[in-house]
């Protein structure tokens, strides 16, 4: 990533290391697969534009064990990205009802949050394959993208709407599908409605 993209996020995520261990969270059942899925208009544009970023690593772990550095990272990224990104919708700032991209202008809506996430998390050495965008809907009945981390002692969510990592189950979302583990196809999480787009800001 260009190292003009919201220089303070990355010199925040930069500085983790040294900061002391955080508490890790209870255990909590992980989410399940089920079955195919298209991904979202979105993502497919966006790995059009940034193949790097979309490329699955099979020999990455799916499932990353869970320590507590690793959690102080996760959170501490979450916070800072929520922090340092303006909400702004795609109509807003480009004219457009959907585009999947990073907030290189310090705005974005949801999921331009959770790509710059998960783009610092790998530059923290969490494996992108670990690390799932997600799309859910949310308590206004309307289409919303998440990140979702995979570990060893659950499934959580890092959301825009909130600087908690919260286990999957406890967001009140229901989950449509999300990024696959092993190329460009997505996996349905057994909500039959998919949104056409995610444009949640806020």
């Amino acid at each position: 990533m260009r190292n003009t993209i919201l220089t303070s996020a990355l010199a925040g995520a930069a500085m983790l290391a040294a900061g002391a261990a955080q508490a890790l969270p209870a255990m909590s059942v992980a989410s399940w697969d089920a079955g195919a899925a298209e991904p979202i208009q979105g993502w497919v544009e966006f790995c059009r534009s940034y193949p790097g970023e979309c490329a699955v690593d099979r020999s990455e772990p799916e499932v990353i064990r869970l320590d507590a550095a690793t959690w102080r990272t996760i959170v501490e990224i979450n916070e800072r990205v929520n922090q340092a990104v303006r909400p702004t919708t795609d109509w807003e700032a480009y004219g457009l009802a959907d585009l999947w991209t990073f907030p290189t202008g310090g705005f974005g809506d949801c999921e331009d949050y959770q790509l710059l996430k998960r783009n610092l998390l790998a530059q923290a050495g969490v494996p992108r394959r670990a690390m799932r965008m997600t799309v859910v809907i949310d308590e206004r009945n309307e289409g919303h993208a998440v990140l979702m981390l995979r570990t060893d002692r659950g499934d959580f969510i890092l959301d825009n709407v909130r600087d908690a990592v919260l286990p999957w189950h406890d967001t009140g979302y229901v989950y449509v599908k999300r990024e696959g583990s092993n190329g460009a196809q997505w996996t349905s999480l057994g909500h039959a409605r998919s949104p056409v787009s995610t444009a949640r800001r806020d």
